[in-house]
């Protein structure tokens, strides 16, 4: 069989391998058909076993793992190093409809979630060159997992991710479908290069069903998503002291009942050097809730509360509809730790923020807003060629309306209630800027369009609105100048002032 005769066949193919090694710096990749590991795709046979050997062939070489049709029935995976698993179309990874099929599992950092997010049913820690591809499913039944898990004490546990990646390089998921996950999604927790690209999302079957979440991790791009999701959809996460940066969104349609586009809630390392463009976000295809709205809470939501930097952010070339609060900016106080024993966090800093050509219809009559707290001001924020449609419905009593600080509470786009603006409530802001913005609303509006509250060098121009009330109304503020239509309005009319405001001009065209 080899030159050093039959008796040494197996220590002269190991000589011969390591030579072809290192002559093309690789085995040569190979492809695993998981059938020929024995597993049978009836959607009733247990096939963890079958398809976790394939993986471990195909690691050796590096290569393909095969899934044909069918319907593939498992338990936890564990995805490694150089291996690709490749969903044909019309084939079906079905997740196992029972904890018990999910050992838990270990991510090796330590975050915000660890003594409860345990299980996943694809899991890869620590491993490079990995890939999901493919025009099949993966199906982790989530709903089974109702019964068992939300009429307990801890509706978290128990429940697992449908993929976890944690500590990993050059990550890929493309192509495939996403179905009903008993929790969130999928999880990329401290990953380095992450592609995520053409996969279809359907998550409706459980409590905390986020469409995904990027959770400290760096170079990242996510395109030409289409997700529907019943929690959160595309959420940038920082669980952990790691920082989520250098991350590119674009060309997605998405759908959510809580906020389609989010940072946060978690915020411990922060957000930095993120672009987000050209996306949808339309009203969700399932009319029954578990949280939020049918039509969602927000659109784009930016939120740090647990401590935490976020800087350099653009967002660009959105379309929302439906949205109860198209954007939502807030920069809180909920100082929660990430794990015991760590610090309790101080107030963030969020800072360098770009939103531009963002058309939404359908908002409620709550109004968005850019909201600080006292000691941390949000810090110069961009919004420009912005316009809204919103329901209107809003009275005169409601601009008097005390509107607490709730610098503690869980950030959400309705937290503060009815605003005292129908389009924009702006509190402990230095340095804005407000350029071509066009509010409506469907119903009689009363409320003005902006509302400053604490708010210092500000620029609000180019603006198109129409409402009975005063356009601006500034409170405890300094430093602005407003210019735009005058509707007919005089300038006391349009923009009005408390005696504490200072050094705030005015120009009607």
């Amino acid at each position: 069989m080899c030159r050093f005769g039959k008796k040494y066949d197996v220590f002269g193919l190991a000589i011969l391998l390591a030579f072809q090694f290192l002559a093309n710096g690789n085995l040569k990749a190979q492809q695993y058909d998981i059938r020929h590991s024995g597993a049978v795709g009836d959607g009733i046979t247990d096939n963890t076993l079958f398809i976790q050997k394939a993986i471990d062939s195909c690691t050796i070489t590096g290569g393909t793992v095969y899934i044909p049709q069918g319907t593939y029935l498992t338990g936890t995976l564990n995805l490694k190093s150089n291996v690709t698993l490749h969903l044909s179309v019309n084939a079906v990874l079905l997740g196992q409809p029972a904890a018990k099929f999910y050992p838990y599992q270990d991510s090796g950092l330590r975050f915000y979630g660890e003594d409860w997010a345990k299980q996943a049913l694809i899991f890869c820690k620590n491993q490079k060159n990995v890939a999901i591809e493919g025009k099949g499913t993966i199906d982790g039944q989530g709903a089974a997992f109702v019964t068992t898990t939300l009429k307990k004490p801890d509706r978290y546990k128990n429940r697992p991710y449908l993929l976890w990646f944690a500590g990993c390089e050059n990550v890929s998921v493309t192509g495939v479908q996403l179905r009903n996950s008993a929790f969130w999604m999928q999880h990329y927790l401290g990953c380095k290069k992450v592609r995520i690209d053409g996969i279809s999302i359907w998550n409706h079957s459980n409590k905390n069903n986020d469409m995904m979440d990027i959770d400290g991790c760096r170079y990242v791009t996510i395109s030409n998503i289409t997700g529907d999701s019943d929690d959160d959809g595309i959420t940038i996460k920082s669980t952990s002291p790691l920082v989520s940066e250098h991350i590119v969104i674009s060309n997605c349609i998405l759908s959510s009942h809580c906020s389609a586009i989010k940072f946060g809630t978690e915020s411990v390392g922060g957000f930095r050097n993120i672009a987000i463009s050209n996306c949808v976000i339309k009203p969700s295809a399932q009319t029954t809730t578990i949280y939020g709205k049918p039509a969602g809470i927000s659109g784009l939501a930016m939120e740090v509360v647990d401590g935490g930097l976020m800087e350099h952010i653009t967002v660009s070339n959105l379309v929302i509809d439906g949205a109860e609060v198209p954007l939502f900016l807030r920069l809180g106080n909920r100082a929660r730790k990430y794990i015991s024993t760590a610090e309790e966090p101080k107030p963030g800093i969020m800072r360098n923020i770009s939103i531009s050509d963002v058309v939404a219809t359908g908002a409620g009559i709550t109004g968005c807003s850019v909201s600080g707290i006292t000691r941390a001001a949000v810090e110069n924020v961009s919004l420009r060629n912005i316009r809204i449609e919103f329901a209107g419905g809003g009275v005169s009593s409601d601009i008097t309306r005390k509107i607490e600080e709730l610098e503690d509470l869980y950030p959400e786009g309705t937290m503060f209630g009815k605003l005292p603006a129908f389009g924009f409530f702006i509190r402990h802001v230095k340095g804005l800027s407000l350029s071509g913005i066009s509010l409506s609303a469907l119903t009689p509006e009363l409320r003005p369009a902006f509302f400053m509250d604490d708010t210092r060098d500000f620029t609000i121009t180019d603006l198109d609105t129409r409402q009975s009330g005063p356009v601006v109304q500034v409170r405890t503020s300094a430093d602005g100048f407003v210019s735009g239509k005058s509707s007919g309005k005089s300038a006391v009319n349009f923009l009005q002032k408390d005696a504490s405001s200072k050094n705030i001009k005015v120009r009607l065209d």
